[in-house]
């Protein structure tokens, strides 16, 4: 069974036959999506991912040959940073002001983000407004994970200063439908920041700064599995996430 997309179609609001009929095929044929796991043709694939506003690598992960499939990961690579700093502001902006589904965010920190623009808290509340879903997962400041990162870095407790230098920013937040903020205590071996089927991906390197590490700008293609890794990762963290207002455990992001 495939139950991403059967999980996908009922977020929508949507069943089966109602899709069918979105889309113009036989009810028949979702339901074998469905409960036989079988998948439709390329051009319904992408008719399907946009009516469920959900890409076609996570509802049919399995879609492509293997070779195809390692062809298209591979292209997935928009660009490699040599460090963080070289990243183009504009880049920054722009994958953030044209999300139209969901923005997340995981880092142990992340100061960076709202210090060097200061619309950035009040272009997630916009566009929480709009139906985006914005998801921000920061380190635990007292948790192993932080001190670990804090001690490769070299900047001892300056890790859990960070965290708590950031969090003014995002309590601005507190109370806006469609934002989660939230602490992890994950050992991340990169930091994501996810923008729809964009995404920027800050490696982690022992003794070395963030800002001054190799960052991945990947872009999401129809059957790649690169950006995929990433987006499960940041599905992972944040289902073992905590609300940083209520306690409340997270989800798998909708």
């Amino acid at each position: 069974m495939n139950e991403r997309l059967r999980s996908a179609i009922h977020a929508q609001g949507m069943t089966p036959t109602q899709l069918a009929q979105t889309i113009g095929v036989d009810p028949k044929s979702v339901e074998r999506w469905i409960t036989k796991g079988r998948n439709p043709y390329a051009k319904t694939r992408a008719a399907v991912a946009l009516a469920l506003q959900q890409s076609e690598n996570y509802l049919w992960p399995d879609a492509l040959p293997e070779q195809k499939a390692k062809l298209v990961s591979e292209s997935e690579l928009v660009h490699t940073y040599a460090k963080r700093n070289d990243v183009p502001a504009e880049l920054w902006s722009r994958i953030f002001r044209q999300a139209t589904r969901h923005i997340g965010v995981l880092a142990y920190a992340g100061l960076f983000l709202p210090e060097g623009d200061a619309g950035l808290v009040p272009l997630l509340k916009a566009k929480a407004a709009e139906g985006v879903k914005v998801s921000i997962l920061l380190g635990r400041p007292n948790s192993d994970a932080v001190k670990l990162r804090g001690e490769e870095e070299g900047v001892g407790e300056g890790m859990q200063r960070r965290i708590e230098a950031v969090l003014p920013f995002y309590q601005q937040l507190e109370g806006t439908p469609g934002i989660w903020v939230g602490f992890h205590k994950t050992t991340l071996y990169n930091s994501i920041y996810w923008c729809d089927s964009e995404m920027l991906v800050n490696t982690h390197v022992l003794g070395c700064y963030a800002s001054h590490a190799p960052v991945m700008h990947l872009k999401e293609l129809p059957g790649g599995g690169m950006f995929r890794t990433f987006t499960e990762c940041f599905e992972r963290v944040h289902a073992n996430s905590v609300n940083i207002w209520t306690g409340q455990q997270g989800t798998m992001r909708p």
